[in-house]
């Protein structure tokens, strides 16, 4: 039994799906989206917060201030509400409504930065408002996500040993691609304890990470659209890029199962399953995925007919005629 007295106190979860019953696809995906914040987010914002404060760079008086596609920002949120710190969240209108909604619920503030960069991205804005903000109002601290070590340590210290221990025979571990803070704490631990462990990285076409060209993105949560310093200073055995047609299409069919899953969760899914067909046709590795969310907050995107069809077209005739 856990008993908690704050929301940000719950992160450990040891729950994890084996889509072989289901999707024929050999790979346990390990579910971060049962917390009070939703998302694996809220091991990046609790060590974040906690380093700030341990090294006096925050206090009962200051405002933290972060750039976030979303679910950071919400889990920041969580953290500022049961510490009783103000938060303010600068995203952009790629940002999922619900999310919005949610770090405002929580007593954060959102200011969303509304004009896209010269690739149509909004990363460069989202910062360059983080800095004005910083720069106009006294005691704004930025925890800077991009750069903070405390980002990568949480999942050095948590997740990466967590799936160790129930994994002890792991050949394969596939992890989306963000900031780099999920795939720097793992790799560097997995290097360190375990180097046997393969690591994939999936990220989604139109992503600028490891060196790859910029292109139109409408998922949040993975992806970048400037090189992330931390994805830079990590060495991956392997990188594999999906489309994020190909991410929506494995979310719908995770929920035809009864498992609603975030944008990133369909990219990473659908990675792994490309890379294990073609290197494990017999499933006789033992392979985990990183499940960053749930697919609550998609349900006005990914899960929406009309989203989709504005932006994708009609997937299901696609489908059917690649099929065909």
């Amino acid at each position: 039994m856990a008993i908690i007295s704050t929301a940000d106190e719950l992160f450990d979860s040891d729950v994890y799906v084996d889509l072989g019953h289901t999707l024929r696809i050999p790979l346990h995906l390990k579910c971060e989206g049962f917390n009070f914040a939703g998302s694996v987010k809220l091991r990046a914002a609790t060590s974040m917060v906690a380093s700030a404060l341990r090294l006096g760079l925050i206090d009962e008086h200051s405002t933290m201030v972060e750039s976030s596609s979303g679910n950071l920002g919400v889990a920041l949120s969580v953290v500022a509400a049961a510490r009783s710190l103000r938060f303010v969240c600068v995203t952009d209108p790629k940002c999922n409504p619900a999310t919005v909604k949610l770090m405002r619920a929580f007593g954060s503030d959102v200011v969303v930065a509304d004009r896209p960069d010269a690739d149509g991205g909004y990363l460069t804005a989202r910062k360059t408002l983080v800095r004005e903000l910083c720069s106009r109002n006294s005691g704004y601290v930025w925890l800077n996500q991009y750069e903070n070590p405390a980002n990568w340590l949480a999942h050095y210290e948590n997740t990466a040993p967590l799936i160790a221990k129930q994994f002890p025979e792991l050949d394969v571990l596939f992890i989306g691609t963000g900031t780099g803070g999920t795939l720097t704490g793992c790799v560097r631990w997995f290097r360190d304890n375990r180097p046997g462990v393969r690591i994939v990285a999936v990220d989604t076409v139109g992503s600028v990470n490891f060196g790859m060209p910029a292109g139109p993105r409408h998922l949040p949560g993975l992806g970048a659209g400037e090189p992330m310093p931390l994805v830079e200073a990590t060495p991956m055995d392997e990188i594999v890029r999906v489309h994020e047609r190909d991410s929506v299409r494995m979310c719908r069919r995770l929920a035809r199962h009864g498992f609603l899953m975030g944008g990133s969760t369909g990219t990473v899914v659908s990675g792994a399953a490309r890379w294990l067909e073609r290197h494990d046709p017999a499933g006789a590795l033992t392979s985990v995925a990183i499940s960053a969310d749930m697919g609550d907050r998609y349900i006005e995107t990914v899960y929406d007919d009309a989203w989709v069809r504005s932006i994708y077209g009609d997937l299901d005739k696609e489908q059917e005629e690649s099929n065909g």
